[in-house]
């Protein structure tokens, strides 16, 4: 069975985001092995400073795994890590190049091998983006190839910063019913292990299927 998931729409590692105590308790562990790939090119060492402060305060610890490149992706060492995590974290940053660094790598295998032994698993921005398949292609709202740890569901991360005519070009543009959830800042949408979905944080989480709203019972 595979583990927990939760899509964060942005603004991680802050106040709002209590859901982040449940997912460490779910997990088993007080290890969080972040993952700053995304911000590879926006200072990564900060976003695994924040994630420290974060947890520290809910009773766990973070270990930083810098993979940044392809390289670090086919490392063995850093493909153990992930293998062997109980929670894994994807920080914000640049989706484009999150994709292109874990896409068919000995990494990405190891972490979808984590996940289908129960180990949670959490993206943020960039990170939520990847873990769908179609994802939002974030150069002009379109949709592109995600990763696919869940398909036949999209996301739009800091939904609450969107205009509206933005969110609905996006909408108009999904395929036939695909679901496309839009996930508010320091907000999750949740799938347990029971594989229900749910929604946590400061935020709110709305689902549109083919131009409609829909409930959350619409994701796969």
């Amino acid at each position: 069975m595979s583990g927990t998931l939760a899509l964060v729409g942005g603004g991680e590692w802050r106040d709002g985001c209590r859901f982040d105590a449940d997912l460490l308790q779910v997990s088993g562990g007080d290890e969080v092995v972040v993952l700053p790939t995304a911000a590879a090119y926006e200072h990564p060492q900060r976003s695994v400073d924040t994630a420290t402060e974060w947890f520290a305060g809910l009773g766990g610890r973070v270990r930083g795994l810098m993979v940044l490149s392809r390289p670090d992706a086919e490392d063995p060492a850093n493909v153990e890590v992930v293998r062997s995590a109980r929670f894994l974290y994807l920080s914000g940053g640049s989706p484009m190049h999150l994709r292109s660094v874990l896409k068919d790598s000995a990494l990405w295998d190891a972490l979808l091998a984590a996940w289908q032994h129960g180990a949670v698993v959490a993206g943020s921005s960039a990170g939520a983006q990847v873990l769908c398949d179609p994802m939002v292609d974030p150069r002009g709202g379109a949709f592109t190839l995600g990763l696919g740890l869940v398909e036949q569901v999209a996301v739009i991360p800091h939904h609450d910063t969107w205009s509206p005519e933005r969110a609905r070009r996006t909408f108009s543009l999904a395929p036939k019913g695909l679901p496309v959830a839009g996930i508010d800042e320091q907000t999750a949408l949740i799938r347990g292990a029971d594989g229900r979905w749910r929604a946590d944080g400061k935020g709110s989480v709305i689902v549109w299927v083919d131009g409609q709203p829909a409930a959350l019972d619409a994701l796969p």
